[in-house]
């Protein structure tokens, strides 16, 4: 295994204290299941070093059998499973708001997002194992071994999501052992709901009447208002974010870049949260023409991304690439950053857009 220090060499570091960081683009789309050491990191505390094999898991709150078990309890007592699964930061594409306004995070481009085969526990049969009471009011709260400003990171999520057949607690990627900064040795897999809602370093699930108070779910990842600042949001009046909404990417070529004249091949991805990827478009006049990209889906997958396709023929000259996608709903996205822009800089969904030199 490569160590830390080498896996940072290969990412764009927005943070060593805490750790986040990012895969240039290229790298992203060279494969569809990310390799772990491509795969982007967002830490809110230190990433923590545990023994997988002292660690254990606590399960209590409303359950008729409190459960505190050792990784190799949940390997032997519950199926394991592999689902393949995209998780994105909710603060992706935040660098495009920036040109708009200021706001506040991590200047992530387009790599906050990964996607891998995750194998674990169903965290439903873990659960329905425990005797969960149901509830259209229960939510399942994690708290994990990081510690975000004095309190173990917390959040939590409905109790329906936890029951869903493709909610896991996972502790492999990709056929290994998770790493380190990706959750080592168990870590919370919640798909089509935004990153944070997958804890890493798992060490306490609770069942509970109320979603988490700890201030990571309380306070942040909140979408706002464009005319709300840091100064007048409510927290209260802001809206949890869950679901991820309709998004894509072109990841070939980067902006700034020199192309020969002729054909050019454009390749990126695209994600619309529970929904599916019907179609993408792409521009090289900044939208004022469009053709369709070819799409590329895993089956059975329906919470992983679409890589998609296309091929432009560019005459010499300044060009704005574009990309636009569509999902089952017939939805696609706003045109400009202006239309999403908040002051937290959440949920970037407009057209991605990429400036190249043909010569």
């Amino acid at each position: 295994m490569s160590s830390l220090t080498e896996r940072k060499a290969r990412l764009i570091v927005h943070g060593d204290r805490p750790y986040n960081a990012e895969p240039p683009l290229d790298r992203l789309r060279a494969a569809y299941r990310t390799r772990a050491g491509d795969f982007y990191v967002r830490c809110h505390g230190d990433v923590p070093e545990i023994d997988a094999e002292t660690s254990r898991l606590t399960l209590d709150g409303a359950v008729d059998t409190p459960m505190d078990v050792s990784l190799d309890d949940l390997r032997g007592r519950f199926r394991t499973v592999t689902v393949t699964a995209t998780l994105q930061c909710a603060g992706n594409r935040r660098a495009d708001m920036r040109a708009v306004a200021p706001v506040s995070g991590d200047p992530w481009d387009g790599g906050a997002i990964g996607t891998a085969d995750w194998t674990g526990v169903r965290l439903g049969d873990l659960l329905r194992a425990a005797g969960a009471r149901t509830g259209t009011d229960r939510h399942v709260a994690f708290e994990s071994h990081d510690v975000v400003d004095g309190r173990p990171y917390g959040v939590s999520i409905p109790l329906a999501k936890a029951l869903a057949h493709d909610t896991l607690l996972a502790f492999a990627m990709n056929g290994e052992p998770l790493l380190p900064e990706h959750g080592f040795p168990m870590r919370a897999v919640v798909p089509g709901f935004a990153g944070v809602r997958s804890p890493k370093w798992l060490r306490r699930i609770t069942v509970q009447d109320h979603p988490s108070d700890h201030p990571i779910q309380a306070g942040d990842y909140k979408l706002y208002p464009p005319d709300v600042t840091a100064e007048t949001a409510d927290p209260a009046r802001g809206h949890t974010i869950d679901t991820l909404p309709l998004n894509a990417a072109i990841c070939e070529p980067a902006r700034g870049a020199v192309l020969g004249p002729g054909a050019c091949r454009i390749r990126g991805y695209a994600v619309a949260g529970d929904r599916a990827v019907i179609r993408v478009d792409v521009s090289g006049d900044g939208g004022r023409s469009w053709i369709q990209a070819a799409l590329e889906h895993a089956p059975d997958a329906p919470f992983a991304w679409t890589f998609w396709t296309a091929e432009l023929d560019l005459p010499p000259g300044e060009h704005d690439l574009a990309v636009r996608a569509w999902d089952s709903a017939g939805q696609t996205q706003p045109a400009l950053p202006d239309d999403v822009w908040n002051h937290k800089g959440y949920l970037c969904t407009c057209w991605h857009r990429v400036r190249v030199r043909v010569t």
